[in-house]
């Protein structure tokens, strides 16, 4: 009997330690709905940048995307506007939000899938920080190096 109990004991702190967070489960309930990209600017560095963004499409691109997070299945999209510079359509991705004890931020970490959801990049992916996220407004960065020299991107967000 004390086996017994001792065994449901573990089974229990073992279950609840493999869970997520308080604070990373309401960023994925703020996060489920409907995003717009409003504006993608640099921090830390000056002078002109032309990034691709997520190995896909040149950061102008991406402002007025539409992004999309269902949080029941951690599946979502993002859709860029077709346009001269842009090649337009959705993105399908299979997303979460981890904790990242390294810089005490969440982050929002995603990766491709196609329409069935299968996993069409390898298992790789891009991880964003989350700056601050509201049930409004969401500021996404990431840090990347130019020339040697750290520069931030910083996306921001409003929820339709």
């Amino acid at each position: 009997m004390l086996k017994k109990s001792l065994i449901l004991i573990f089974s229990g702190v073992f279950l609840a330690s493999c869970g997520i967070s308080k604070e990373v489960r309401d960023q994925r309930n703020m996060l489920s709905g409907t995003w717009i990209l409003d504006d993608v600017r640099y921090e830390n560095n000056q002078g002109m940048f032309k990034a691709v963004l997520f190995n896909d499409a040149d950061a102008i691109c991406f402002e007025g995307s539409n992004w999309f997070f269902r949080d029941n299945n951690s599946t979502g999209r993002y859709t860029i506007q077709q346009g001269s510079l842009c090649q337009g359509g959705d993105r399908f991705i299979r997303w979460s939000v981890v904790s990242n004890p390294a810089n005490y931020t969440n982050q929002l970490q995603f990766k491709f899938i196609d329409e069935k959801r299968n996993d069409v990049s390898g298992g790789l992916g891009y991880r964003l920080n989350i700056a601050q996220l509201t049930d409004t407004q969401m500021t996404l960065k990431s840090n990347v190096t130019v020339d040697n020299k750290p520069v931030t991107l910083v996306y921001e967000f409003t929820k339709q």
